[in-house]
C-alpha cells in the first residue's frame, strides 16, 4: 500500500504502464552500404543527432526530482503562509471554526485531488491553503490554549528531522519498498484507521473523557499511540520516495510533479499533526 495519492495514479504505480505506446516508430530505411535510417534522415543528418548530447527529461517534457522539490516547496509555503494568517490575523473567537472549516474543506479537496487522473494545480494550491488555515488554528489552541509555548517549533524541527532521516535511508538503500514493507503498512494503516474512527466516536459522544484527542489518545496510550502514528508516516514517506522515483526513471509527463509534490504534502501535514498531538501529550497539555 502507498499514498493513496499515488495509488491512485497507475503512472506512478506501475510505470511500465506509462511507456506502453510510446514503444515502436517508424520503420527505417536501408542506405546504399547496408546502413539504415529513419525515413525523412539521410545519414549525414543521423550522424549529428547521435553526436549531440541525450536530451535531458526537462527537455523532453518529464517529470524530475527538481519539478518536484520545487512544487513541494511552493505548496509547503502556501501551507506556512495561511497558518500564519490564520495565528495572527483571525480573531481569537474564529480560530478554531476557521480550523474546522479548513479541515474540511481539506478533506474534500484532498479526495478530489487524489482520485484526479490528472493534476489541476489551482485544486492542489487550494487544498494547501485549506490545510494551512486548519493547521493555523490547531497549533494555536494546542500552544496558547494548554500554555505549552513552543510546541509548535518543536513539532516542526520534529517533522523535518523525519523527513530528512527518511530521505536519507531511502536514497542509501538501507530501507526498500518490498511487498513484504508494503503489506506490513496496509495492515498498519488499516488498524489504525479503525482504531481512530474508534476513537473520534468516543470524543463525539462524550465517551471515556473530555479530552481534545479523545479519550484513546490520552495518557501513557496516548504516548504510544502517537509514537506508532509517527512511524507509520515516516513509512508512508519511504514510499512516497519510492512513487516518486519510479515516476521520474518510467519519464512520467512534467505535470505529474503536482500529483507528487500533493502526495508528499500530504504526508507531511499528518505528520506534523501526530508529532504536534504527541509533543503535547508528553508535555502533559493532555
Amino acid at each position: 500500500m502507498s499514498n493513496p495519492v499515488f495509488e491512485n495514479n497507475a503512472i506512478f504505480r506501475d510505470p511500465k504502464k506509462a511507456r506502453q505506446g510510446q514503444r515502436g516508430g517508424q520503420p527505417g530505411m536501408v542506405l546504399q552500404g547496408g546502413s539504415t535510417a529513419t525515413a525523412g534522415y539521410d545519414a549525414a543528418t543521423l550522424d549529428q543527432m547521435y553526436a549531440a548530447p541525450s536530451a535531458t527529461t526537462a527537455q523532453t517534457g518529464r517529470m524530475t526530482y527538481d519539478d518536484v522539490i520545487m512544487k513541494t516547496g511552493g505548496l509547503l509555503t502556501v501551507v506556512v503562509v495561511m497558518a500564519a494568517l490564520t495565528w495572527f490575523v483571525v480573531p481569537q473567537q474564529l480560530k478554531m471554526p476557521a480550523a474546522i472549516a479548513g479541515a474540511l474543506v481539506g478533506f474534500v479537496l484532498g479526495l478530489v485531488n487524489a482520485f484526479k487522473k490528472s493534476p489541476s494545480p489551482a485544486l492542489i494550491l487550494a487544498y494547501a491553503a485549506a490545510e494551512g488555515v486548519f493547521l493555523g488554528g490547531i497549533s494555536w489552541f494546542l500552544e496558547v490554549q494548554f500554555n505549552l509555548p513552543g510546541l509548535v517549533m518543536q513539532a516542526v524541527l520534529a517533522t523535518m528531522a523525519t523527513f530528512a532521516a527518511c530521505l536519507v535511508l531511502f536514497r542509501s538503500g538501507k530501507v526498500r519498498v518490498t511487498p513484504k514493507f508494503t503489506r506490513w503498512l496496509l495492515i498498519a494503516m488499516g488498524g489504525y484507521l479503525l482504531f481512530s474512527l474508534v476513537n473520534l466516536g468516543m470524543m463525539l459522544f462524550g465517551a471515556g473523557g473530555d479530552g481534545a484527542f479523545g479519550p484513546l489518545r490520552q495518557g501513557p496510550m496516548g504516548m504510544l499511540v502517537g509514537l506508532f502514528a509517527v512511524g507509520l508516516a515516516a513509512a508512508m514517506l519511504i514510499v512516497d520516495f519510492d512513487s516518486i522515483k519510479r515516476g521520474v526513471e518510467g519519464g512520467v509527463p512534467a505535470k505529474f510533479a503536482w500529483t507528487a509534490a500533493f502526495g508528499l504534502v500530504v504526508t507531511l501535514v499528518w505528520m506534523y499533526l501526530e508529532f504536534l498531538r504527541l509533543i503535547a501529550i508528553l508535555r502533559g497539555g493532555e
